[in-house]
């Protein structure tokens, strides 16, 4: 992986496993931006700034309490040594946001994702036993984010749930420029249901309309779909979708109703009751 080379979005990722995380994000999408110069990773050994000649960078929390917890002195030196790098190559280090990766942050949502994205450079602190030092918390961080309220190991496979999905924002990562809009979460909607080859697969067909070319009743087809999935799965983000689009129900009504009246007066030149 580069380290700092010119590109849309940098990621540096503080960790005491750089090959997890530089392997795990290697492949599929963000491999081939990587290779493609649209966004660049760095990985950084904390174990690497240790001033301990055995590599240790942990040590008992005072006030006891069972495990270990990650010192200060690698952590610090470590986010320091990504900065002057950073800087050096035409960046602004310290302005850099430093994204801590724990069960007691915010949680990371498409709009973070969509946020961040715009950053220049991200600093990932992944913790690992149990946790940091807080001092060097204070000092260094400014975002507490986390994916979920369970807990992990280490926060390597946070990182890279949150690289991955912030790839997918930065403009040439994707191959199709809209997938990143249509997908879930892109509107506060779920995906609509999607179907390929063959038209019929252990007695299900594939939805009439998709075959039809009508691509007007297509998308109007997908909307409902993900209106439908949404308010069945994830009823709070429908109702944020309902609050933002209300003029998409006073249309829908008004074009129901036309519809109506419209059958109802070929009924009565059909003769029909």
């Amino acid at each position: 992986m580069s380290s700092c080379a010119d590109s849309h979005v940098r990621f540096h990722v503080l960790t005491l496993f750089p090959e997890m995380v530089s392997q795990g994000l290697s492949a599929s999408v963000t491999g081939r931006a990587f290779e493609k110069g649209i966004i660049s990773l760095e990985t950084i050994n904390i174990r690497d700034y240790t001033l301990s000649k055995h590599k240790k960078v942990d040590d008992y929390p005072y006030g006891g309490g069972a495990g270990m917890l990650m010192q200060a002195q690698p952590v610090y030196d470590a986010f320091r040594a990504t900065v002057d790098r950073i800087n050096e190559s035409g960046g602004a280090g310290e302005k850099a946001r430093v994204i801590y990766v724990t069960p007691q942050g915010r949680c990371f949502r498409q709009d973070m994702a969509k946020e961040f994205a715009e950053e220049r450079d991200l600093i990932f602190l992944c913790g690992h036993y149990e946790g940091i030092d807080e001092r060097v918390l204070e000092e260094i961080v400014t975002d507490y984010v986390s994916i979920g309220d369970y807990v992990l190991t280490g926060g390597e496979l946070p990182a890279m749930v949150m690289i991955d999905a912030i790839s997918r924002m930065v403009p040439g990562v994707l191959k199709n420029s809209e997938s990143a809009e249509i997908e879930s979460f892109g509107n506060y909607l779920l995906e609509y249901p999607q179907y390929s080859r063959p038209e019929v697969w252990r007695g299900k067909r594939v939805p009439e309309i998709l075959l039809s070319g009508n691509h007007e009743k297509v998308e109007e087809w997908r909307l409902e779909q993900s209106l439908v999935r949404t308010r069945q799965l994830r009823p709070e983000l429908y109702e944020k979708w309902t609050a933002e689009n209300q003029e998409y129900f006073i249309k829908k009504a008004k074009k129901e109703e036309r519809a109506r009246r419209k059958a109802l007066k070929q009924k009565k030149a059909l003769g029909v009751p």
